[in-house]
Order: structure tokens, then C-alpha cells, then sequence
């Protein structure tokens, strides 16, 4: 399923025309995302939670040379699926 696809399934399921449903899932993304970029998590009952990880630093290599190379900590963004989500899978 694309971004078209889920805004015709949001403008069908909620009665919404596609315009709306598309500003609403826009709005929905830029709100997870700035709540992520803050550090923050966002947690849907039923549904999942979104969340921001630490990676630590780590020792990888370089697939042409094959020489070790440090891979640098970041952060990363995570979805952990809630039972609900789990249960309806499968």
C-alpha cells in the first residue's frame, strides 16, 4: 500500500473527501515526527508505539577494501506494534 492508497482508505473508512484525508494524514506524520525529533514517543493504544533509539558506536567494514572502519552512534527511529496490531496479523 502507497500514500494514495492509505488516503483512500482514510477518505472511505472515516467520510472524509480525499483532500481532507490527505491533510490529515500529512498532519498526522509531521506531528509523529517533530514529537520523534524532540526525543519524545508517541504511543497508540491498541496500536504501537513510536519511539527514538540509541544505536552505539560499532566496528564494521568496508565491503570493497575490507578494512575496519568505525560506524558512528545514532539515533534512529523504532515502531514496536501494540497486542491489538500483533493479534489482527495474525
Amino acid at each position: 500500500m502507497n500514500k494514495s492508497e492509505l488516503i483512500d482508505g482514510i477518505a472511505e473508512s472515516a467520510g472524509l473527501t480525499k483532500a481532507d484525508a490527505g491533510r490529515a494524514l500529512d498532519g498526522f506524520l509531521s506531528t509523529v515526527t517533530g514529537a520523534l525529533s524532540k526525543g519524545d514517543s508517541v504511543a497508540l493504544v491498541g496500536f504501537g508505539t513510536f519511539a527514538v533509539k540509541e544505536r552505539a558506536e560499532r566496528k564494521g567494514r568496508n565491503p570493497q577494501s575490507g578494512e575496519e572502519i568505525t560506524i558512528k552512534a545514532a539515533k534512529i527511529p523504532s515502531f514496536k506494534a501494540g497486542k491489538s496490531l500483533k493479534d489482527a496479523v495474525q
